[in-house]
């Protein structure tokens, strides 16, 4: 298993980074954020995920551990595959997706090629229940499917946490915000943004 390639940038090609790693070049596709982020010639570190199937054997390389998370993600949800997801991590930010999904934004969504309405409607049904942290088939004894009462702060806090930040940084962050009155995507918002300094 591959968890990063730490190399030499050797070529950049329409949707793919080539790291140079001690001699070896890494075919990594990637993202168009990813892409504008790295230079020919230069060091850089790629978070990867191997994919493999019958007759594929492709890596994914992404900058930052928060992309890399996002794509596993997307990937995750039934009829999303790699290439859809690469294609809508190169047009929303794992930060924009995460909000896309929580304010069932389906404008958003299906702004990047290749996903229709029906994909980003099952999308949102999947990934916003695992970022709300409902447990889907938890039952109670009588057999019917108990939500379990999650506030805002917890909620915030799960959606951040599936970008990749920590329980330290998210209380940081998340220090000093209303979170009674702000709405949800606003605590999320402003926690993203106190992060990002």
């Amino acid at each position: 298993m591959f968890y990063y390639l730490d190399g030499t940038i050797a070529e950049l090609l329409p949707g793919m980074a080539v790291v140079d790693c001690g001699g070896v070049g890494y075919g990594c596709r990637t993202t168009s954020h990813t892409l504008s982020a790295l230079k020919r010639g230069q060091r850089a570190k790629l978070y990867t995920f191997l994919h493999v199937g019958d007759a594929i054997f492709d890596l994914y390389g992404f900058a930052t551990q928060g992309e890399l998370n996002a794509f596993r993600m997307l990937i995750g949800v039934s009829g999303v595959g790699p290439k859809a997801a690469l294609g809508l991590l190169s047009t929303l930010t794992p930060d924009a997706l995460t909000l896309a999904i929580i304010t069932e934004d389906e404008r958003a969504l299906t702004s990047a090629p290749g996903i229709g309405k029906k994909i980003a409607r099952r999308m949102i049904l999947e990934l916003k229940d695992r970022l709300s942290g409902e447990a889907p088939g938890g039952a109670g004894a009588s057999g019917d499917v108990l939500p379990p009462i999650v506030d805002k702060s917890t909620e915030a806090a799960q959606a951040l946490t599936a970008l990749g930040y920590s329980a330290q940084e998210i209380r940081a962050a998340m220090k000093g915000l209303d979170v009674t009155s702000l709405p949800l995507e606003e605590i999320i918002r402003q926690s993203l943004k106190k992060m990002a300094k």
